[in-house]
């Protein structure tokens, strides 16, 4: 399993990135919500827009999971 955490920042177009745990652009500690480990990133993705509905996959380490 694979520890992902979602960033409290939007960006620009309003969606709060995932990210897998060591990612390049993963946000700093005060930045970012740990979601937890999961098995994919689909259900990673599926548990951060609980709390932030525009949640969308990093487009560099979860590729398989980004939209748009």
């Amino acid at each position: 399993m694979v520890s992902y955490y979602v960033s409290t920042q939007p960006q620009s177009n309003g969606e709060h990135p995932v990210h897998r745990s060591g990612c390049e652009h993963l946000p700093d500690e005060p930045h970012r919500v740990f979601l937890g480990s999961f098995v994919d990133c689909h259900e990673a993705v599926k548990s951060a827009k609980r709390h932030f509905p525009y949640a969308n996959g990093c487009a560099v380490c979860l590729q398989e999971c980004h939209s748009g």
